[in-house]
């Protein structure tokens, strides 16, 4: 969140008072994380061809519709709320898809979509980024940590994203990226290193 920005509580207090502007801005702040986190089950999980972006903004027009029955006043509760819509709208796109013939063997229920949806981004916190500083720590960390991907340059991001989110092998990625292993090595090492600079300097 940018200096001299709404807290995420305060935007909350608005958007229930009925501030439509307070509300589309409290929602745009979760974009990245939420984009990320759709990215992660759509690849790693049901590898079922949805497109990320698109399931993001079904779930912001949902939450746009039925915020007057979001009942939580803090960050965390906002955000498990919103990946919970977006859980269900990929458990009706994956419906649809078994509807057409895709995807008959998988039988992911709503409670293991919701288990899957935030631990690859949680255990890319604990496993390699620093502790937040004070100010950092009054915000949910996985979206602090999607908003610094998506800051990082296009090849750093996608090695990054592939390897620690998607556990995709070193090997598939210089494929699909058409580089060496090598250079994706060194690619996911410096976006890694970047990730920590970013992080450190928030708040």
């Amino acid at each position: 969140m940018r200096v001299g920005e709404p807290w995420p509580e305060r935007l909350i207090a608005q958007a229930r008072c009925g501030d439509d502007a307070a509300q589309g801005r409290l929602l745009e702040l979760y974009r990245n994380y939420l984009r990320l986190v759709a990215r992660s089950l759509i690849g790693g999980a049901l590898r079922v061809k949805l497109d990320a972006s698109d399931l993001v903004q079904e779930t912001f027009l949902k939450a746009h519709r039925d915020f007057g029955r979001f009942v939580g006043g803090t960050e965390p509760e906002l955000v498990a709320w919103l990946r919970q819509i977006l859980v269900r709208s990929l458990a009706n796109q994956v419906k649809h898809h078994r509807r057409l013939g895709r995807d008959q063997n998988r039988q992911e229920s709503l409670d293991h979509l919701l288990e899957l949806s935030d631990r690859p981004l949680r255990f890319a916190l604990a496993a390699r980024l620093p502790s937040p500083s004070e100010a950092a720590s009054r915000r949910e960390q996985a979206v602090l940590l999607a908003d610094a991907v998506d800051r990082l340059p296009a090849d750093y991001r996608e090695a990054f994203v592939l390897r620690t989110l998607e556990h995709v092998p070193f090997e598939e990625i210089a494929t699909r990226m058409g580089r060496s292993t090598g250079a994706v090595r060194m690619l996911w090492a410096r976006a890694v290193k970047r990730l920590n600079e970013m992080l450190e300097e928030t708040g």
